[in-house]
């Protein structure tokens, strides 16, 4: 299939619905919400809305049924990155390829900005357009976990705590499973639960959404120590200045790119029952460890 394609009609399709979904970058008050266009609006792969998509289209769900859905979590990963930019965690100057949002606008605004796209993600979720509410719930539950101190931010936690630490494996594992590879999962399982899914297609897809989002770190780190600032928009090498805990640092890169591309095959294995419209599912796991950006 044309990977390219899809993911340009996707974005474009993701990028109206957050201009249709959120509140105006001109509404008051505009400081803020300019703030949270400007990051919002700067780029980026959409990748986990876009999976989002594909998981419903792959269980025979409408792709109206997990539009909502997919424009909360490009919320949810933005609030995430503005955070993650802050002085106090990170302190990263350049995201996808321009100042990062307390850079442009100031902390404070910064701070504000990724709490107001962490509120609205939910709110975004709530007015999903579909008769069956149960499954909305099931959504909202989903990404709730994914996102809160036992996913994402519990990840985030572990990591800015093991930085210039020798970790054990376990701990490099919890840190990428949660920080990264927890809202892919999420957003996997959203779609597929829009979509209407049976027990049995979520569960196949769970363990498609389990790989690919460690990989998608894996291949992140990896990037960090062979990727190009150009591409990446965003400075190289960062991991290593502050000791962070990653799968080159521990494994090498041979090990590290081996283990990514077993992650890939056991995705694509656990969606082999699925159909042709699973193909863009099939696609976007390849794309996660041959991408250059």
């Amino acid at each position: 299939m044309d990977l390219e394609r899809y993911l340009a009609e996707k974005t474009e399709l993701v990028n109206r619905g957050l201009k249709d979904l959120l509140a105006g970058q001109d509404e008051y008050p505009r400081s803020l919400h300019n703030a949270m266009h400007y990051s919002l609006f700067a780029g980026g792969k959409r990748l986990r809305p876009v999976l989002a998509l594909a998981s419903c289209e792959a269980v025979g769900g409408r792709t109206e049924d997990a539009l909502n859905a997919a424009c909360a979590f490009e919320c949810v990963h933005t609030y995430s990155l503005i955070h993650d930019d802050l002085p106090a965690i990170d302190n990263d100057d350049l995201r996808r390829g321009r100042p990062t949002c307390h850079k442009a606008f100031g902390e404070a605004a910064a701070i504000l900005a990724g709490d107001a796209l962490l509120t609205a993600a939910f709110e975004i979720m709530a007015r999903t357009p579909l008769d069956d509410r149960e499954r909305v719930l099931r959504a909202i539950l989903d990404l709730s976990r994914a996102a809160g101190s036992t996913g994402m931010i519990g990840g985030q936690m572990v990591d800015i705590e093991s930085e210039g630490k020798e970790v054990p494996f376990p701990a490099l594992e919890y840190i990428h499973i949660r920080k990264t590879g927890a809202l892919i999962l999420s957003a996997v399982r959203c779609g597929a639960i829009l979509g209407g899914a049976d027990e049995e297609k979520l569960k196949g897809l769970t363990r498609y959404g389990e790989a690919v989002g460690l990989a998608f770190q894996i291949a992140d780190d990896i990037l960090d120590v062979e990727g190009s600032a150009e591409a990446l928009g965003k400075a190289t090498g960062g991991d290593e200045k502050k000791g962070k805990a990653t799968y080159p640092a521990l494994l090498g890169l041979v090990e590290s790119k081996k283990r990514a591309k077993e992650l890939v095959d056991r995705a694509l294995s656990a969606i082999d029952g699925f159909d042709g419209s699973a193909d863009p599912l099939r696609a976007v796991a390849r794309y996660i460890v041959a991408r250059n950006k």
